[in-house]
C-alpha cells in the first residue's frame, strides 16, 4: 500500500478516532499520542491491511484497545492523578494527596476485579462520565447491553460505584 492510498484509507477517520481516545483518555495530548501510535502502527503493518473488509470498524477497536490498555495501568492512573494536583500544590496538602492515592488505589482494585466486558463499561459510564450514545459508538454495543453490564458491576461490588 502506497502512502496516498494509506492516506486515502485511513485519515478521513482522524477526528472520530481521536474523539474516542480523548473520551478514554481525558486529555488532549494523550489522546494525540496514542493517535500518533495507532497510525505509526497502521503504516508499519500497511501490507497487511489490503485483508481488512472494515477499516473504519479496525481503526476504531484498535484504539479503543490501545487506550484500554493504557488505563489499565496502575503507573498512569496514579501519575494522572497526582500531576493534577501537584500543579496547585497549595491548594492540596500532602494528607489530601494520599488520600487520592488512596481512593484511586481502591477503585482500581474494584475495577480490575470486574469481569472484561463489565471493566470498559464502567470505566466510561462512572470515571469517564460518557453518556450511553457515547458508550454505544465506542464500545459498538448497545443499549440494553450497556445497562445490563453497568447494573451487573454495580451488583458485583455493592453501589460503589454512582449512578
Amino acid at each position: 500500500m502506497d502512502a496516498e492510498t494509506f492516506k486515502r484509507l485511513f485519515l478521513p477517520y482522524h477526528r472520530k478516532l481521536y474523539r474516542i481516545a480523548f473520551r478514554f483518555l481525558e486529555s488532549e495530548a494523550d489522546a494525540e499520542d496514542l493517535l500518533q501510535d495507532v497510525y505509526l502502527q497502521l503504516w508499519e503493518r500497511r501490507k497487511d491491511l489490503s485483508v481488512i473488509a472494515n477499516a473504519e470498524a479496525y481503526c476504531c477497536t484498535l484504539v479503543k484497545n490501545r487506550c484500554l490498555d493504557k488505563l489499565k495501568s496502575v503507573r498512569h492512573h496514579v501519575l494522572e492523578s497526582i500531576s493534577g494536583r501537584e500543579e496547585a500544590p497549595e491548594e492540596f496538602t500532602p494528607e489530601e494527596r494520599l488520600e487520592a492515592k488512596d481512593e484511586l488505589r481502591c477503585v482500581e482494585g474494584l475495577m480490575e476485579r470486574l469481569p472484561e466486558p463489565q471493566q470498559p463499561v464502567m470505566q466510561l459510564r462512572h470515571i469517564n462520565d460518557c453518556t450511553m450514545e457515547e458508550i454505544e459508538q465506542v464500545t459498538g454495543l448497545n443499549a440494553v447491553n450497556i445497562r445490563v453490564l453497568l447494573s451487573r458491576g454495580r451488583k458485583n461490588y455493592g453501589n460503589n460505584f454512582k449512578k
